[in-house]
């Protein structure tokens, strides 16, 4: 059972991944730092159903969901910094006044870099599965 609950999150996150590299080809800056958080929000929750008995939370705070399954104490500090910030593109992808400021931080090159970052991290938590 837990390994179906796995291969669920992890289908969907790389479904996302997918998504977040089709809205840089378009430039949809915003919607990539959005699709970069759920793919490492959804790993984690497999990482969560692979080792913990039950089911994640519902939440889009990446920490929680990595201290919660005991895998932040083994990221490295620019592991953790990555956490942080993609974190925030759920939250500021959302609400209109922190969308316009998001808006002009994001560029191709942010979202280029938004991206290898993702799927290193995405990798990295694969390799602990």
């Amino acid at each position: 059972m837990a390994k179906d609950k796995v291969a669920y999150w992890l289908d969907i996150a790389n479904y996302d991944l997918d998504t977040a590299e089709a809205m840089c080809r378009t430039g949809r800056w915003l919607y990539v730092a959005f699709m970069c958080h759920q793919v490492i929000e959804k790993t984690l929750k497999a990482y969560w159903c692979n080792t913990q008995t039950e089911e994640p939370p519902y939440t889009h705070n990446h920490m929680r969901l990595a201290e919660g399954c005991g895998l932040y104490e083994s990221m490295s500090d620019s592991q953790r910094d990555f956490l942080d910030t993609i974190t925030n593109y759920n939250i500021e992808a959302r609400y209109p006044e922190d969308k316009e400021a998001l808006f002009r931080a994001l560029t191709s090159e942010v979202c280029r870099q938004l991206i290898d970052e993702t799927k290193q991290l995405q990798q990295w938590i694969k390799d602990k599965l």
